[in-house]
C-alpha cells in the first residue's frame, strides 16, 4: 500500500520557530547530521522517474508543541508562525522550483499537546492538503457509531484530490479499527460523487446505505456477518452545491447544508445526513435545511393537571369490557361461545409535545430510551434515548455524547434497526416536535361489536400506553412522581368500535385533541366534536392521534 501521509517528528530543535534549522542543518557534515525537512521532502518525491525526482510534495503542516505556540499568540499575537511559514515558503520554492511545476508551496503550523519541547511533527504527502486564503469547504466528512452522534473530522475542498482517516485523525473513542485501519476519499471534482474505499480492502466491508445517506463500514475480521465486529458510519455532507445541482433547480445559493453539525445541521451527524454522494447516487438533502416548526402563538392553551384523592380515582375508574373479562370455567355456565371477528390496534408512532405548553406542570425535559431492538426500555439498557425539553428542542443521546436533531432524521443504533423522526404536520405544529416512527410497534387485538375507550384510566389498549410511567418525565415542580401521560392524554380520551371496514370513534372529552392522519403519516382531518350517535368514522389502516400516541387501526 502506497504511504498517503508521511508523518514525521524532528527532535533537538532548540528554537521551533528557526525557519533554516528546521529546513536544513549547516555545514557539510553529511554523516554527521540528521535529516531535516528538506532531506525529507528530498528522500520522498511525489513522482519520480527511475531514481530521479519530477515532481515534490508542496503541501506541508507543521505541527509545533502547544506550548510554544500559545506563547507566540499571547506575546506576538501568532506573528513567529506566520513568519516560520512564509520563509519555508520561500525556501521550498528556492530549492525545489524546477521540481513545482504549476503547484503552489503552501506551509501551515499549529500545535498540538503530544509534542515535547525541541520537538516537530512533520506531515506531507498525497492525503496531506492545505487550503488557498479565499478556498470554500466542498463536503465535510462527519464520524458515528450508532447515527446519533456526529463527529466531523475533516473537510474536503474542491481542488483536494485525497483525504485519508485513520487512528490519529479522529476524536478517541470514535475509531473502532485499531491502526492499520484507514479510509480513502477520492474527491474527482464537484461534479463527481466522492469515493470512499478502505485500507486495507480485504479487512473490511464498506457498503453505502442510500436511505440512510451514510456508508457502512465493518470489520470483516471478526467473521462475515457477525454483529459483534466493529462497525463505523461515515457521512460525507455536501457544502457547496455542483453546476448539475445549479442546472437542474435554478436556486443554487439557497441549496443550503449545515454540515458541520451533523444533525442539526448536521451531519449527520448527527445524527441528518447532508447532501451524500454515494455509489449510483446524486445528492439528498440534509436534515438541518428542515427548518424547526415554530413555537405556539403565545396565547394557545397551557394544559395542567390538578391533584386528585384516592377517591376521586376511584370514582373515575372505567369499568372492564366484557372482552378483558376472565374466562370462566366450561362447568361455569352452559352457554355456547361463538367466535368473534377480531380488528387489531397498534402503536406506530410517538408524537413529541411540546413541552413548552406545560410550563406550569414543572416538565423539563421528555426523555425516550430505546433498546438493542429500538423498542421503549429501562434508561440504563438504552442503546438510544431521544429528549424533547422545556424548550421543545430534540436531542438524541446514546453512549458517545448528545446532539441536537431536526426532523426529519434517521438513526441505525444497531444493524437491521432504522428508528425516523418525522416532522410533525404543520395543522399539529403547535402541539407536537415531531413524530418518532418505532421499527417494531406493539399491537393489541379488539372483539368487534363492541365500543372500548381509550385514555389513562381506560384499561383497553393500556399495553399500548408505553409511557405511563413517571420514569420518562423529568420534572422540577409538585408533579413529582407523575406519569407522561398526563400531558395531552385525557383520562378518557375517546371510545372506537370496529365497522365495516374501519372504526368509529368519539371523542369522549372536550379537551382531548384528536388527529386523523392516514396510512402514510400525512394529516387528514383534526377531529372535533362526536359522539356514540354520530361518531367520526376513521377508515381501516389510517392512524388517530391523540396524546403521545399514534394508533393504527387496522381492520
Amino acid at each position: 500500500m502506497p504511504i498517503y501521509v508521511q508523518h514525521e517528528v524532528l527532535g533537538r530543535i532548540p528554537d521551533v520557530f528557526n525557519a533554516e534549522a528546521i529546513w536544513q542543518a549547516p555545514g557539510l557534515a553529511l554523516f554527521a547530521r540528521r535529516p531535516l525537512l528538506r532531506d525529507l521532502l528530498e528522500r520522498s518525491p511525489r513522482e519520480h522517474r527511475g531514481r530521479a525526482a519530477t515532481r515534490c510534495f508542496s503541501h506541508v503542516t507543521l505541527l509545533l508543541p502547544q506550548e510554544d505556540v500559545d506563547d507566540d499568540y499571547h506575546l506576538t499575537r501568532g506573528n513567529r508562525a506566520r513568519e516560520l511559514a512564509q520563509t519555508l515558503t520561500a525556501l521550498h520554492q528556492k530549492d525545489f522550483g524546477d521540481l513545482l511545476g504549476s503547484d503552489q508551496v503552501r506551509y501551515d503550523v499549529a500545535g498540538v499537546e503530544t509534542l515535547a519541547p525541541g520537538q516537530i511533527g512533520v506531515r506531507f504527502g498525497h492525503a496531506v492538503y492545505i487550503p488557498g486564503p479565499d478556498e470554500k469547504i466542498l463536503y465535510n466528512v462527519s464520524l458515528s457509531r450508532d447515527s446519533a452522534v456526529w463527529q466531523t473530522v475533516c473537510p474536503i475542498y474542491p481542488n483536494q484530490r485525497l483525504a485519508l482517516l485513520d487512528g490519529d485523525g479522529v476524536p478517541a473513542g470514535s475509531w473502532p479499527f485499531g491502526p492499520d485501519g484507514a479510509i480513502l476519499i477520492v474527491n474527482d471534482g464537484p461534479d463527481a460523487p466522492p469515493i470512499v474505499q478502505m485500507r486495507p480492502k480485504d479487512s473490511f466491508d464498506c457498503r453505502f446505505d442510500p436511505r440512510g445517506g451514510h456508508y457502512i463500514i465493518r470489520s470483516a475480521r471478526a467473521g462475515e456477518g457477525s454483529e459483534g465486529g466493529a462497525r463505523l458510519l461515515l457521512k460525507i455532507g455536501r457544502i457547496r452545491p455542483s453546476p448539475a445541482d445549479i442546472a437542474r433547480t435554478g436556486a443554487g445559493p439557497r441549496l443550503r447544508i449545515d454540515a458541520d453539525k451533523g444533525p442539526v445541521a448536521g451531519s449527520g451527524s448527527g445524527s441528518g445526513s447532508g447532501m451524500v454522494a454515494g455509489p449510483g447516487a446524486g445528492t439528498g438533502t440534509d436534515a438541518a435545511t428542515h427548518a424547526a416548526h415554530p413555537s405556539p402563538a403565545p396565547h394557545a392553551p397551557v394544559s395542567v393537571w390538578q391533584q386528585r384523592g384516592a377517591s376521586a380515582i376511584q370514582a373515575d375508574a372505567t369499568a372492564v369490557p366484557l372482552s378483558h373479562q376472565p374466562e370462566r370455567k366450561a362447568s361455569e355456565s352452559d352457554a355456547t361461545f361463538a367466535p368473534l371477528a377480531r380488528q387489531r390496534v397498534s402503536l406506530a408512532a410517538i408524537a413529541l409535545p411540546r413541552l413548552s405548553r406545560y410550563r406550569d406542570t414543572g416538565a423539563d425535559a421528555l426523555e425516550l430510551p430505546f433498546d438493542q431492538a429500538l423498542t421503549p426500555c429501562a434508561e440504563g439498557a438504552a442503546a438510544i434515548s431521544f429528549i424533547v425539553t422545556a424548550a421543545d428542542e430534540l436531542y438524541a443521546c446514546s453512549a458517545a455524547g448528545r446532539q441536537r436533531i431536526v426532523a426529519p432524521a434517521r438513526f441505525t443504533p444497531v444493524d437491521a434497526r432504522v428508528i425516523a423522526l418525522l416532522p410533525a404536520p404543520d395543522a399539529m405544529s403547535d402541539r407536537y416536535c415531531a413524530l418518532l416512527c418505532l421499527p417494531q410497534a406493539p399491537g393489541a387485538s379488539v372483539a368487534a361489536g363492541a365500543r372500548f375507550a381509550f385514555g389513562r384510566n381506560s384499561p383497553a389498549l393500556a399495553a399500548l400506553r408505553v409511557l405511563d410511567s413517571p420514569r420518562f418525565l423529568k420534572h422540577s415542580g409538585t408533579a413529582d412522581g407523575a406519569s407522561a401521560d398526563r400531558i395531552g392524554l385525557s383520562r378518557k380520551a375517546f371510545s372506537f368500535e370496529a365497522a365495516a371496514q374501519g372504526f368509529h370513534i368519539a371523542r369522549l372529552a372536550a379537551t382531548q385533541a384528536l388527529y386523523h392522519l392516514d396510512d402514510k403519516l400525512a394529516f387528514v382531518a383534526s377531529i372535533g366534536d362526536s359522539e356514540a350517535d354520530a361518531p367520526y368514522f376513521l377508515p381501516a389502516g389510517h392512524h388517530l392521534v391523540a396524546g403521545h400516541y399514534v394508533l393504527r387501526f387496522d381492520a
